[in-house]
């Protein structure tokens, strides 16, 4: 499966989506490539930071004809994570054709639920070449303890995309773990940021793509 995290805001926490679901993935015994396609390079400089080898091999690839290089790269692999880039581009366009899935990562905000009409109208744009292309909203730096997660995916149901029951939530832990290259599934394997990505990801395998 390919999946596609994207969306044309910035500071939504897509890198950190994109490397967790990655790493998820591979400890549940796949074989995962993840495609930086954002010229930011952000997930790129994750793995550089690293002391070692990351759990899953990290590519650029940041030109908008990802739909048709990726092909040739993802023969070896079960599944491919697609960093998309932050704006409304033919890079965008090129890593929704690429999909089988977009996660649509949304911040607990009105601005952030106003913005999701472009991605929306890109994904529709999109299917007219590639008509099975499946979307999804998460849920993402949720704050704990709060009703506005709920009331995030109440405001959410005017657009024809589903939202996942898993979310994540704004963890310290993130923060830490990114500036060593690392994930929570690795800094802190038990706590509750690492299950909130585990269940996301064990969502994200049952929609059946």
């Amino acid at each position: 499966m390919i999946i596609s995290v994207l969306n044309q805001k910035g500071g939504v926490g897509k890198t950190t989506l994109a490397i967790h679901i990655s790493h998820a993935l591979v400890l549940k015994g796949y074989s995962v490539l993840l495609v930086d396609a954002d010229p930011q390079g952000s997930a790129r400089d994750w793995a550089a930071a690293r002391a070692n080898q990351p759990p899953f091999p990290v590519v650029g690839l940041d030109r908008p004809t990802i739909h048709r290089d990726l092909p040739a790269l993802v023969k070896d692999f079960d599944h491919v994570v697609i960093d998309g880039p932050p704006r409304v581009s033919d890079l965008a366009r090129s890593a929704i054709i690429a999909a089988d899935l977009v996660v649509i990562p949304i911040q607990p905000s009105p601005y952030d639920i106003w913005a999701a009409d472009q991605i929306i109208k890109l994904i529709q744009e999109a299917s007219v070449f590639k008509e099975n292309i499946k979307s999804v909203f998460v849920i993402n730096r949720k704050i704990v303890n709060t009703a506005i997660g709920r009331d995030v995916v109440e405001a959410l149901e005017q657009y024809p995309i589903p939202v996942l029951k898993a979310s994540i939530s704004q963890r310290v832990a993130f923060a830490e773990s990114a500036a060593s290259g690392s994930t929570v599934l690795e800094t802190e394997k038990l706590g509750a940021a690492a299950k909130e990505v585990m269940a996301l990801v064990d969502e994200l395998m049952s929609l059946g793509v």
